[in-house]
């Protein structure tokens, strides 16, 4: 990966460890010793060093109590494991899979729910098992789409990318393939013409960027995604409700219409999962459910993402969206008054 980050020492010494309102490196570095921690120039330049609570730095900066499990929180919290049949591959859906292709990120985002199996040295899909993975693929016709995830599948080189999309799409029964990335926000120079040209192809290719606020948005990033768009290479977002960072209607109806502003259309608002050491991190469902009313009627239906939670031990993704229909039947508007609809 030839991506710049900052190193552990330089992080913790630094304007992150500032932002983070540490001056104890012993403490932060306990953390690292568990978890991966890298954070690119891009992403250190958008951190308010004089700001203790600052969005983007609570998002990669470590933290104490990232080192407090709860008896709820799980390795594997939304059961990979469960449904991995052979190395890299999640087939949870009958029509879709999931293709690890990479366990590195750029950054290292602290509440992934993954952060028991990403980091620096932790490997890839290659050889046997990239070859395996692909036949898994080639064998069940049912399997419609597959999503390339990891990690983050485009920090690999342009030539490896290209290669696991032309043999994607060679598979007939294969239609869509979704590309998963923190790159265009994590480090926008990365987002060059060979990429962009690596994803195209004869099959439907869809970018899906991961950004939590409206400041990761940055004059690059917006011109890296403009990149995959004007190529017409469609993008969509995923974004994680996490406490102290997005967690009331006027940041994340921001964030919302920047995407949109973007060409990006938001995809999904995901709950966050039961990672351990990210308990600071979560809100409640009914924290979000208010968050979603307030967004309904007030900002655009281009900015609407479907509010999800992964059910702990792999059972899938299920909207958690509040209800507008009340129990006698009435449908609830944006202002909050009821009206009488027709019974069935």
């Amino acid at each position: 990966m030839r991506t710049a980050t900052r190193r552990k020492e330089e992080l913790f010494g630094g304007a992150t460890a500032r932002a983070a309102g540490r001056s104890d490196a012993a403490a932060l570095a306990e953390v690292a010793a568990r978890y991966a921690v890298a954070i690119t120039p891009a992403i250190e330049a958008l951190i308010d060093p004089s700001d203790p609570n600052d969005p983007i730095a609570r998002q990669f900066v470590p933290d104490p109590r990232e080192l407090e499990r709860h008896a709820d929180e799980d390795a594997d919290p939304i059961g990979d494991d469960a449904h991995s049949p052979v190395e890299g591959i999640v087939h949870r859906y009958p029509d879709r899979v999931l293709l690890k292709l990479v366990n590195a990120c750029a950054v290292y985002c602290r509440f992934c729910f993954r952060r028991e199996m990403v980091g620096p040295g932790r490997g890839g899909l290659a050889g046997k098992a990239l070859e395996a993975a692909l036949d898994y693929i080639a064998r069940r016709p049912e399997i419609w789409e597959v999503i390339l995830t990891g990690g983050d599948p485009l920090v690999l080189s342009p030539r490896r990318i290209k290669d696991v999309v032309r043999r994607l799409a060679a598979i007939p029964h294969v239609k869509v393939i979704r590309v998963h990335t923190r790159l265009p926000v994590a480090a926008p120079e990365r987002i060059t013409s060979a990429l962009v040209r690596a994803l195209k192809s004869d099959k439907a290719v869809f970018v899906v960027l991961h950004a939590n606020h409206a400041r990761e948005l940055s004059a690059a990033a917006r011109a890296a995604c403009a990149r995959f768009v004007d190529a017409g290479i469609p993008m969509l977002s995923q974004t994680v409700l996490l406490r102290g960072v997005n967690d009331n209607a006027e940041t994340l109806g921001a964030l919302m219409r920047a995407l949109v502003e973007c060409r990006i259309k938001p995809y999904y608002l995901h709950h966050a999962d039961l990672a351990p050491g990210t308990a600071h991190l979560r809100t409640s469902l009914r924290e979000g459910q208010d968050i979603m009313r307030k967004l309904h009627g007030r900002t655009s239906g281009l900015c609407q993402p479907s509010y999800v939670l992964d059910i702990p031990g792999g059972f899938g993704k299920s909207p958690v969206g509040p209800s507008y229909i009340g129990a006698d039947g009435s449908i609830e508007d944006f202002n909050g008054r009821r009206h009488a609809y027709p019974a069935e």
